[in-house]
């Protein structure tokens, strides 16, 4: 045994990470092992460098509506390697910021896989070295999931799309959640055409139904093609490209296939057995609200535990074992009322509960919606509009949920989460002065129920 540590953290993303410095800062001897690169899912190839290209793909629209303001352009063309360099450049910036960040709050980083061998003692798999630990956190995050047909290795997930050498000219992309819609909406911009297959009746399931049919229909307006109700039975190499079986029996080519059919947590061969850390029916480790597992000495946090896989949530999960477990002041993170944002074009922001499940908790529910053209659109002449809709409890007058689809919805919802968190009214919110002219105006003029 050579080292003893009052804290071992097996993963190096945005939850490992924050819990470490954290820890650290209130004194405790902190080891923190990450087998890949600093920064995680998000930093390394999820949140970051998708939203570098989601920015990228929507220049393509500001070119379309430059004409109608004035301008001229000329020559204008796509580089995808120059794109693909220029991420890179920027995600190892970012890495290097965590990994200085880490040292500097006096963690020692160890470049390896770590796995546990028993209640508070973890193994390194580059040296054999074994650690001793009071506590241990487990946030290795998760991993994309291939579903069981022939010929899936063929295709690519998530962790490949960010480094192909080249565009293909056509691609089919499996799935209906975040990553598969915003990836359908930023390759088709970027010239790539994009079908879309979902075994589901409308993509997006778990966000309000307005939302989930308003961004399909934008969807196919900009000449992505959605077949729901449909999903991949084999993949097959077809000269240079592949060919799809459908469980329909319609067979599809294309030169590049994306499954996004989910992520599982990543917990294979971590030697959770071995410290008695119990897994839930879904493969995700159990814990509980203050992220403990069913081992006296090992807590986890993000994505791993299946709760809200989201990476502000991680880093408030493992911002609040720290402070519990090494600052004496015990908090915990609330899951309840996180917003969030879809990065598809146009975006969607979105806080508190849908309209179905408002209806479902509540005896009274007013619902207020309006769809209006942005003003980015109007010279422009372009079809696209916005959705905003306001879900209220009619005997408290309380609002309970904000949906938005259009551009800047992200931004919005941020904002409109902090009354929403505060239990602001419908009242309140009309009595706030709008800013005019602006689309978030609508939020605080919508006076009818529809």
């Amino acid at each position: 045994m050579s080292e003893t540590c009052d804290l071992f953290v097996i993963g190096g993303g945005s939850g490992g990470v924050r819990a470490a410095r954290i820890a650290a800062g209130h004194g405790a001897r902190v080891v923190l092992a990450e087998e890949y690169r600093y920064g995680g899912t998000c930093v390394i190839r999820g949140c970051v460098p998708k939203k570098l290209l989601v920015l990228a793909s929507r220049l393509a629209d500001e070119f379309d509506r430059a004409s109608a303001y004035g301008w001229t352009l000329a020559g204008v063309s796509f580089d995808w390697s120059a794109l693909r360099a220029a991420k890179d450049r920027e995600i190892g910036r970012l890495e290097e910021i965590y990994r200085t960040n880490l040292v500097n709050a006096g963690v020692r980083v160890v470049e390896s896989r770590a796995v546990l061998e028993g209640p508070g003692t973890v193994r390194l798999l580059s040296t054999g070295e074994k650690v001793r630990a009071q506590r241990i956190l487990i946030a290795t995050g998760g991993t994309p999931m291939r579903p069981p047909i022939p010929g899936a290795d063929l295709a690519i997930t998530s962790n490949e799309i960010f480094d192909l050498p080249e565009l293909p000219r056509r691609m089919v992309i499996e799935g209906g959640g975040f990553i598969a819609v915003e990836f359908a909406c930023l390759l088709q911009r970027l010239g790539v055409s994009v079908t879309l297959v979902y075994r589901g009746e409308l993509i997006l399931r778990g966000f309000d139904e307005d939302l989930r049919r308003h961004l399909a229909g934008a969807m196919r307006e900009a000449g992505i093609e959605i077949r729901t109700k449909q999903t991949i039975a084999s993949i097959a190499r077809a000269g240079a490209g592949y060919r799809l079986e459908m469980d329909g029996g319609e067979a599809i080519d294309t030169d590049l296939v994306m499954l996004a059919t989910g992520r599982v947590p990543n917990v294979q061969g971590l030697g959770l057995e071995h410290a008695g850390v119990e897994l839930d029916e879904r493969g995700a480790i159990r814990v509980g609200d203050d992220s403990r597992t069913s081992a006296p000495s090992v807590w986890a946090v993000g994505d791993v535990t299946g709760r809200v896989a989201l990476t502000p949530v991680a880093i408030r999960e493992g911002h609040a074992f720290a402070d519990t477990e090494f600052g004496g002041k015990p908090w915990s993170c609330d899951h309840r009322d996180v917003p969030v944002a879809v990065f598809s074009t146009p975006e969607i922001g979105a806080v508190g509960l849908t309209e179905t499940q408002a209806r479902a908790r509540h005896a009274n529910v007013d619902v207020y919606r309006s769809t209006f053209r942005p003003m980015s659109n109007v010279l422009a002449e372009r079809p696209e509009r916005m959705l905003m809709k306001l879900i209220v409890e009619r005997d408290t007058d309380r609002v309970l949920g904000v949906h938005l689809c259009g551009p800047d919805a992200a931004e919005m919802i941020q904002l409109a989460a902090i009354p929403l968190k505060m239990g602001a009214t419908k009242r309140q919110f009309d009595q706030t002065v709008a800013v005019h002219p602006s689309a978030a105006e609508e939020l605080v003029t919508m006076r009818t129920p529809v």
